[in-house]
């Protein structure tokens, strides 16, 4: 949600105006280690409460955990504009390499989310990762650096990369040059 409101510059409540409930995690995307806040109408939220309560669900001394997600809702629109234009510098390098092994369709990286399509049968999106995360003697004599890429096989011909709080800008330029290095290392 609060993703979609950064990228479209709008409020959550624009948004939501059309939904019966509504579920917010803070520590996605917001970085509270824990923690959601579900709204809705009265008699919902009271339902929800109830069950919640007869599951056994429930925390004592949550200030800590609530202070957390308050900072992050702050700091939401700063931290997620950061994540969106990480993103987007990363979809951007892809289609910059013109690989024939990857390729990204660019207006459709709108928030943190980078899907990326493998192509020309070179490798499996499962196969890709192990090589993104894996750091070779050969990556650390070439470019003298030893960086491991942690992205998700998300379909038979698709991988996905995800920004959060904790990858910089310099990490993402990390796994530009990263994804560069395995694509020319599989043409080869």
């Amino acid at each position: 949600l609060m993703n979609a409101a950064v990228a479209q510059h709008t409020e959550p409540a624009q948004i939501t105006q059309h939904c019966d409930s509504v579920s917010l995690c803070f520590s996605k995307g917001l970085g509270a280690p824990a923690g959601a806040v579900l709204a809705g109408r009265r008699e919902f939220v009271a339902e929800a409460w109830r069950v919640r309560k007869l599951l056994g669900g429930g925390m004592r001394q949550a200030g800590v955990l609530a202070a957390a997600a308050r900072v992050g809702l702050e700091h939401a629109e700063a931290m997620l504009r950061r994540d969106h234009d990480n993103a987007r510098r990363f979809a951007e390098g892809i289609q910059e390499l013109n690989s024939p092994i990857c390729s990204v369709n660019l207006p459709a990286v709108e928030t943190n989310i980078v899907m990326v399509s493998i192509r020309g049968g070179w490798l499996s999106p499962t196969e890709l990762c192990e090589h993104l995360r894996a750091v070779s003697e050969e990556e650390l004599a070439e470019t003298g650096q030893a960086v491991s890429v942690l992205l998700f096989p998300w379909s038979a011909h698709t991988v996905r990369a995800v920004w959060h709080r904790d990858v910089s800008a310099h990490d993402t330029e990390l796994a530009k040059n990263k994804l560069e290095f395995v694509a020319r290392k599989c043409q080869e």
